[in-house]
């Protein structure tokens, strides 16, 4: 029956969606500062449209937090549903196929910047609890918190989750910003990695110089950077930092016996990828490498002339941004002083060095024994007709280590993106199916969770 009363929404469901995908809230880029802000007004009224109480929106040091409830009953359980209104920035333009910001259905997919990251994901919440409301078939409480500064760090989010602890109890948060395997193998995610993010910069000589004087006298920074980069790593693909392992806690046999469950293809994976050969630290396949083992990439290196056609320069400056990612156990900030502490220490003295942190977030987990994962599990095997397997994702959302410590709640993530979805990437998309299936599914965990916390 709900299934039949989404499909009979839906054409509304996706218009009202595509409203949302055109503003173009990028939170990383100042130019775009005011679409931020229309996407935060634009979601409050959606939610009250939805029949949620008390829609507003907080101001914070940085973007707003838009909030809602709907107290059915004191007596239920509260859901607190968290979700992210900002998105991605679309660069490199010239590699969508349709205009980044006017929303395209092609294939059965919709395509546009924020589809799956996080704006179809958000909004399937918002349909399913006003369908719940239109039903008199709400059986939770709900709270909902939407930021717009995921994509940049989260860094307001801890102040006003902290600020607002009385006005956020709940019982359990519901997040939808993960993927799932593959639409024929459903998969819940029960484990996040941590995250710890630095800008690096290297000097040498107080200005930029010519390469064919100065070269091979004066240290080249970029030449300096690349080796200290090179041995962050040694031949078995290992994080070289003193003390890096030190808390990374060990995997159970039983654990990886669930996680190679997956029907993985190393071959597929290689084909979709473009590549010839995979590459990781030595003793884990590809599964592990990418969910319970902690890494170290540089995300972008920069320096010198980049410009059209040669220009002979030995630079002053050279820059690199490092992402590690991290695994029950580690602290960002521990990892962090061991990087700084580390890389400074590898140095030359023909150039100085200094680092600047940017954001961090902590690795977490949930047990697939509480009420709260078989609610999931339960829901997708109603919805998808089979049960899903639980894995650990490679990604990081750093509010869900924020939840646990500041509110002590556990998060479900119940996510429905697929690895195809492009998610950061040119033509960045997300299933329709997958997005009417979404609310139906919640719509399921609501009742599940209900019925597992009478007993």
């Amino acid at each position: 029956m709900m299934r039949n009363k989404i499909f009979e929404h839906h054409i509304r469901y996706l218009n009202e969606l595509f409203d949302f995908l055109r503003i173009p809230s990028v939170s990383a880029d100042s130019a775009y500062r005011q679409e931020v802000m229309h996407a935060a007004e634009w979601l409050c009224g959606s939610l009250s449209s939805a029949g949620l109480d008390k829609a507003e929106i907080f101001s914070t040091d940085g973007f707003p937090v838009v909030y809602a409830e709907k107290i059915v009953d004191p007596m239920y359980p509260t859901v607190l549903i968290y979700g992210h209104y900002d998105v991605q920035p679309p660069d490199p333009l010239n590699l969508w196929i349709s205009p980044p910001f006017q929303p395209e259905i092609r294939n059965g997919r919709i395509y546009a910047r924020g589809a799956c990251d996080d704006k179809g994901q958000l909004y399937m919440h918002i349909k399913a609890i006003e369908l719940m409301l239109a039903n008199k078939d709400l059986p939770c409480n709900v709270k909902c918190i939407f930021e717009g500064e995921e994509e940049i760090g989260s860094d307001n989010l801890g102040k006003f989750i902290h600020t607002n602890r009385e006005r956020l109890k709940a019982d359990v948060v519901l997040i939808s910003d993960t993927s799932i395997f593959s639409n024929d193998t459903p998969t819940l995610t029960v484990g996040l990695r941590g995250l710890s993010y630095l800008e690096v910069e290297i000097t040498g000589p107080n200005r930029d110089l010519h390469s064919g004087v100065y070269g091979g006298g004066v240290a080249n920074p970029i030449n300096v950077l690349c080796r200290m980069i090179a041995s962050l790593h040694d031949d078995n693909h290992r994080i070289t930092i003193p003390g890096f392992y030190n808390d990374v806690l060990s995997v159970s046999e039983e654990e990886k016996t669930m996680m190679n469950q997956l029907p993985f293809s190393l071959e597929e994976y290689k084909d979709q990828l473009g590549i010839e050969d995979v590459c990781g630290e030595s003793g884990y396949n590809t599964i592990e490498r990418t969910s319970v083992r902690p890494t170290l990439d540089v995300n972008g290196i920069w320096g010198g002339y980049t410009g059209e056609g040669a220009k002979t320069v030995l630079p002053s400056k050279a820059f690199a941004k490092i992402s590690m990612r991290l695994v029950p156990n580690q602290s960002s900030e521990k990892i962090t002083e061991l990087f700084i502490k580390h890389f400074t220490s590898i140095a030359p003295s023909s150039v100085k060095v200094n680092i600047k942190p940017h954001h961090g977030g902590e690795p977490c987990l949930t047990p697939v024994e509480s009420q709260e994962y078989r609610a999931a599990a339960h829901a997708f095997e109603e919805v998808w007709g089979k049960k899903p397997i639980p894995v650990r994702s490679g990604g990081s959302i750093p509010v869900v280590s924020l939840f646990e410590k500041i509110l002590s709640l556990k998060t479900v993530l119940l996510g429905f993106g697929l690895d195809e979805d492009n998610i950061h990437s040119p033509n960045e998309s997300f299933r329709i199916d997958n997005f009417l299936k979404g609310i139906e599914t919640i719509i399921a965990f609501y009742h599940h969770y209900a019925e597992l916390k009478k007993i």
